[in-house]
Order: structure tokens, then sequence, then C-alpha cells
């Protein structure tokens, strides 16, 4: 099949996928009755269904999963100056994900919400918003990296929940996203819960494939969940027909359908989504000193100048940014 439209991650040559969405009226949702573009279509080599997955969305083992560390400023001798003696903040970020972390296809420089974010860290370490190096990370590595101190900070529209508390620590939150559903616009599925029995695609290691498979449905059939390595990679399977349709962040679900016209977001919020940086766990004080960060940008309107620059066209509105919260 030929692709409607190149991905900008240069996935123009696998082809695009199709995604849909729309509203639900009122009682118990109708199951989808456009036939399943998954039957029958065997899964590419790598990808797999996913039929049950561990709740982690439920765990509130660590409280409120979006209070970090309270603000303070660099101590002596601390993770600020091994970087400032390196002479750059190394940051892992996602390359695919429009206006969030994407490759520009015409300079080749990466570039969006995240990517901005990540560059005023550096800004605060250095006086510098350039001294920084970016180490492209996906959903299946992005928290290892932080463990092994391949990155100093990950900024990737990580969801920020106690699961992950557990293995990385987190910022306070710089955006609160959801998750909703895309489909093609032929599909007559309303929302995840008319989905049961078919082919739903999300990032492996993300919370996204958790929900898709713990989901409330119409039905006693759950959705199947298909998970892969890149978010992109959904968008392929979608427009081959080898999923019926997609589950992730509505940020990332917006991307997809600007780069692919043919598609529609359904559905209320399955689940919401506040992002995070993720730390290591031994690095309590970048943390603290990426709150003080954050906290600035807040108030002294550069995350708003972020949020036109990548996101007003994109998502509408103003845009707010999150409350802080403290553990601490």
């Amino acid at each position: 099949m030929k692709p409607r439209i190149a991905v900008r991650a240069g996935l123009a040559a696998l082809g695009l996928a199709v995604v849909v969405a729309g509203c639900s009226g009122g009682g118990a949702t109708p199951l989808d009755t456009t036939p399943s573009a998954g039957a029958g279509v065997p899964m590419p080599a790598g990808v797999t269904e996913v039929r049950s997955l561990p709740d982690t969305a439920s765990d509130t083992s660590c409280g409120d999963p979006s209070a970090s560390y309270r603000p303070a400023g660099a101590e002596a001798g601390g993770t600020l100056a091994l970087i400032r003696a390196r002479g750059r903040l190394i940051a892992g970020v996602d390359q695919n994900t429009y206006k969030f972390g994407d490759r520009n296809p015409v300079t080749g420089q990466l570039e969006g919400f995240d990517i901005d974010i990540a560059r005023a860290v550096a800004k605060a370490i250095f006086g510098n918003p350039d001294a920084i190096q970016f180490r492209v990370v996906n959903p299946g590595t992005r928290i290892a990296a932080v463990q092994n101190h391949d990155v100093d900070i990950t900024v990737d529209t990580l969801s920020i929940n106690c699961a992950r508390w557990k293995d990385v620590a987190f910022s306070t939150a710089y955006y609160q996203a959801s998750q909703r559903v895309l489909v093609p616009k032929i599909s007559t599925a309303t929302s995840i819960a008319s989905l049961g029995g078919r082919r739903v695609c999300a990032a492996a290691g993300t919370t996204a494939i958790q929900n898709i498979v713990n989901a409330t449905v119409t039905g006693p059939v759950k959705p199947i969940g298909v998970a892969v390595s890149d978010r992109t990679d959904c968008l392929v399977m979608l427009q081959q027909h080898q999923v019926d349709a997609i589950s992730t962040d509505d940020t990332i679900l917006a991307g997809l359908a600007v780069q692919d016209p043919s598609t529609k977001i359904v559905g209320p919020a399955m689940a919401t989504d506040p992002y995070g940086i993720a730390i290591a766990k031994d690095r309590i004080d970048l943390v603290r000193f990426v709150n003080g960060v954050l906290q600035q940008i807040r108030t002294d309107g550069e995350w708003q100048e972020i949020y036109n620059r990548w996101l007003a066209g994109l998502l509408g509105g103003t845009g707010t940014p999150p409350t802080p919260l403290y553990r601490d």
C-alpha cells in the first residue's frame, strides 16, 4: 500500500497509519461494527499481541505520584558540579513525536515542546540553552537510560506514576495530557469501550498499553493490545490495516492526525497523564534543581512561550502549566 503522507521520522518507506475519533452518547457504548482491519492480518516481526498486563495505574504506594521534591539550589560538589565539569547537559528525548520531540526534516535538528523544556534546564545550568547533548531514546529505553546514567534527564512525554517512581525520580509535572483513541474515519468506534476484541496499538513499556488491555468495554472481550517499539510504528500499522485503532496520549494522537488528515480522535479520556522529567534516584539534588527551573518558567512566561511555539496551533487554547505538588 502506498503511504498517504510521509511520516516525518523517516518511515515513509513503510507507509502510514490512519486514526479516527468521535464522541460517545449516553447509555451503553455500541460495539464497533466496522470490519476488523486486523482480522487475519499477520503481525510484523518483533510486534506482539498483548492480552493481559498488571494495572500499575492503580498503584498508590507512593501517594500522589505527581508530588516531587521541593526546589533547591545546586549543592557544592553535587550532581550539577559533575554536569558543569563535563560542559553540557545530556538529555534523553524522542525524535518521532510531532511537536514534542521531532527531527526537522529540513534542518535535521531536534525540536518541539520537550526539546525546549530540556533546553531551559541547560540554560539554567550554563546560561546557554545550547549547552546540551540530545540522546534519542524510545519508550522501551528511556527509563533505563536514566538509571544507567547514560543521560542526566529524560524529557519524553513520560507519564508519572508510582510504578515508575520505584525505578527513577520525577520532577513536578510540566504538562498534563490524557489518553484517548485514534481510529480511521470510516470506523464506527466511539471509544475504547466499543473496541472489544479489536487490535489497538501503543508503544511497549507505556501506561497506554496497560490501559488498553485493562479497559472497561461493552461485552466480555477486552481489546487486544499491540505493542510496538516506537509510537510511529502504530501509525504505519493502522494505515496498513494491521490494527484497528491507536490509543495513547491525546497530545501524540493530535500529531498523528495532522500527519494523516483522514483520522479522528474518539471517546472521552481513558486516563490522565502528567508528564514529568525522569532523573536517577541517586540524584535528588538534580531533581530539586530541575523543579526550581520548572517553577521559574511557569512564573516568568517561558512555559507559555514554549506552549505557544509548539502546541497552540496543534491543541488550541492558551495552555496552562500544571500546579506543582511537593512531597517534602
